[in-house]
């Protein structure tokens, strides 16, 4: 962005443009005045789309949206939204204009001046942003229903303070309501990195709890002066924020305890550990503060920030790189688009395009087998490993030289190295638990692998398609699979997150991103980090509960095996997973054919469970159901059918309960 002021248009609407103060992915930000009678006028900010952005249905959708939420949004602590209007196609809307500074630039100052935030100044700052929140998250439409609004971008940018010392919370841009639809995925990965929580870092449905984690990293950081989650490259930021790591928050002893218990409680990872609003969040806070006896006044907060020198000058001296009183947030004022390929070329970066290989008894195929002699392009090369067209044992060549063994190849280095991608043999001699695959008890294998919590790799083989699914501990840490299906690339192709040809180029260019295509895929500019640890998130869970719906084949574990596969954990309770996993591939019909030779035994609990109840986190019905069966005499499942219609359960619900506490250990025969 240039220092250099632009000259501002004259008018647009009925407000005349001063100067423009900010510059961001979507929209600019422009000081403006509204002049009335009588020497009347008003200063305000008013915001409008970019130019080259104006005429893009989905950014305007966006715009519209965020001028609706912001008008029914009237509280003290939250910028104001005055005006929105519509001047030669050209969308704008006028806000209160905050004359001060920024809750990031105060903790930035802090921290270079060596001189802590007062923490009756950190409190109250952070409890007018809750009460703001509190407003916002209870926010109704014209006829009275709950709007279910998330602000989805509470970091210390979007914290606005004036010269008063009052606090306002701005950019409700990219907030998520119910009736809101357009554009929700791109609001979601608008938050900035850092000040995320944990459900959204993966993509999961947010509610008000997840601004709470968000402003609880603020109040953290506002203490500590440094950032919550940092260090490493982003993916190990994201991978903190989603395991909810506070290793920097238990080490910190300016934290006061009050205060620190406090945030563990908004940063619970569990959404659900968390304060229930943002109401209960401010009491805490309050609580801390009469209990202290703090002295709580705006004064306070305008005079630290004057002794840091944080308010920004006088408007006409104000370059451009300095938008700290401008409402818009840091987030917005980073592009919205992925970054450019840059100085990267494609054409000069792509390994060759040449290549053919060879069978073991010298014929040479494509991958389909078929014994033909075919060029293939390194892309495809790629793929027959990952899905175990062919192996180490192939002859490959390139261009026109000679065949050669795979290794010799340092662009198919991590296929030929990486255990997981090698298929031969599928079952070394050291496989333990080899076994058919039979559909009704192939849930009980998994959860004993879980409960056990067994490292190793568990292998599947039915016909052509194989997988395997590398264990840590009973939790699943990497999946690899023939079916070119379940590939990243195809995976995001499907999902609409990619278009073809940038899969080709990434995969073109896997030499210079060590044989990674979420990294190819991130260098180039196509997707964010955010959007890769998404994917590759989602991808794992596929992969694993697509294993539910095998029903023939055979399968064994490799105890001590290893990916040695770059990984990112799915941080889901495994237990929950395999719950997942049967109740989506196995329907009410099959549970009750696999049930049926047991209709008339009586069930009891077994003594020494290997896991409790509640670990399986059922819904209540189906935990009260497999409870009571511990707790009075052993009865067949034909009476606890019976018995459990009559309290409003539904058969399937009774069997999918009696099944899952049967292939979990929780149940046996009596």
């Amino acid at each position: 962005m240039s220092a250099s002021m632009e000259p501002a248009p004259l008018k647009l609407g009925p407000y005349e443009l001063l100067q423009r103060i900010a510059t961001g992915g979507m929209a600019e930000v422009y000081l403006a005045r509204r002049a009335g009678p009588y020497g009347f006028q008003k200063i305000v900010a008013v915001k409008r789309i970019l130019p080259q952005l104006s005429r893009d249905s989905d950014f305007v959708a966006m715009f519209i949206d965020e001028a609706r939420v912001a008008a029914r949004l009237g509280h003290p602590n939250i910028v104001q939204v005055f005006d929105f209007g519509e001047e030669e196609d050209e969308m704008y809307m006028a806000m209160e204009y905050v004359d001060g500074t920024t809750g990031a630039r105060l903790i930035r100052a802090a921290a270079a001046q060596d001189e802590p935030i007062p923490l009756d100044v950190s409190m109250q700052v952070v409890l007018a942003v809750a009460r703001a929140l509190e407003h916002a998250h209870a926010a109704k439409d014209e006829e009275g229903k709950p709007l279910h609004l998330v602000h989805r971008d509470v970091s210390p940018g979007n914290v606005l303070i004036d010269r008063s010392g009052a606090v306002k919370l701005t950019d409700f841009g990219i907030v998520r309501a119910e009736e809101v639809e357009r554009r929700t995925e791109a609001g979601q990965l608008k938050g900035k990195l850092g000040y995320m929580s944990p459900e959204q870092v993966v993509g999961r449905e947010l509610d008000g709890r997840s601004d709470i984690f968000t402003l609880g990293i603020v109040l953290a950081e506002m203490i500590m002066l440094k950032p919550l989650f940092s260090g490493g490259g982003e993916l190990d930021v994201l991978i903190r924020i989603r395991d909810a790591n506070l290793k920097p928050l238990d080490q910190d002893t300016r934290v006061p305890d009050d205060v620190r218990g406090i945030l563990l409680r908004a940063l619970a990872r569990d959404p659900a550990n968390r304060y229930a609003n943002a109401s209960q969040f401010a009491e805490a806070i309050e609580e801390v503060i009469r209990r202290r006896r703090l002295h709580v006044s705006p004064v306070l907060i305008a005079s630290f920030g004057e002794r840091l020198g944080v308010f920004a000058p006088e408007l006409n001296a104000l370059p451009e790189e300095d938008i700290s009183t401008a409402n818009v947030s840091a987030s917005e004022r980073e592009t919205s688009m992925p970054p450019a390929v840059g100085t990267i070329d494609p054409s000069k970066e792509m390994a060759p395009a040449i290549w053919r290989v060879e069978d073991q008894d010298g014929a040479a195929h494509d991958g389909d087998s078929r014994h033909v002699s075919e060029s293939m392009s390194y892309p495809k090369i790629v793929e027959l490993f990952a899905t175990g067209g062919i192996g180490r044992t192939a002859r490959i060549a390139r261009e026109s030289g000679e065949f050669r063994a795979p290794a010799a190849y340092p662009e198919l280095a991590r296929f030929v190295k990486s255990p997981a991608l090698n298929w031969e043999p599928l079952f070394p001699p050291e496989t333990i638990e080899r076994a058919p695959i039979a559909h009704g008890d192939f849930p009980s294998r998994i959860f004993d692998l879980v409960m056990r919590k067994d490292t190793g790799v568990l292998v599947l083989r039915d016909g052509e398609r194989k997988k395997k699914v590398y264990f840590v501990e009973g939790t699943p840490e990497f999946i690899a699979s023939t079916d070119k299906r379940e590939l990243l690339g195809e995976n995001l192709v499907d999902a609409g997150s990619v278009l073809r040809m940038e899969v080709d180029m990434a995969l073109a260019m896997l030499p210079r991103y060590g044989g990674r295509l979420g990294d190819a895929l991130v260098g180039l500019g196509v997707l964010r980090p955010i959007e890769l640890f998404r994917a590759v998130h989602q991808q794992m869970q596929v992969r694993f509960l697509e294993i539910f719906t095998w029903s023939r084949g055979e399968m064994g574990f490799v105890r001590g095996a290893r990916s040695h596969e770059e990984t990112f954990p799915l941080g889901i309770d495994p237990l929950e997973l395999v719950v997942r996993g049967v109740r989506e591939a196995f329907s009410a019909s099959e549970i009750t054919s696999i049930l049926s030779p047991i209709e008339d035994t009586r069930l009891k609990a077994t003594p020494a469970l290997a896991v409790r109840l509640e670990a399986l986190h059922l819904p209540h019905r189906e935990s009260t159901l497999l409870r009571s069966i511990a707790e009075e005499e052993p009865r067949s499942m034909r009476e606890l059918v019976a018995e459990s219609l009559t309290v409003g359960m539904t058969q399937h619900e009774v069997r999918f309960a009696l099944f899952l506490g049967l292939s979990a250990g929780l149940l046996r025969s009596a």
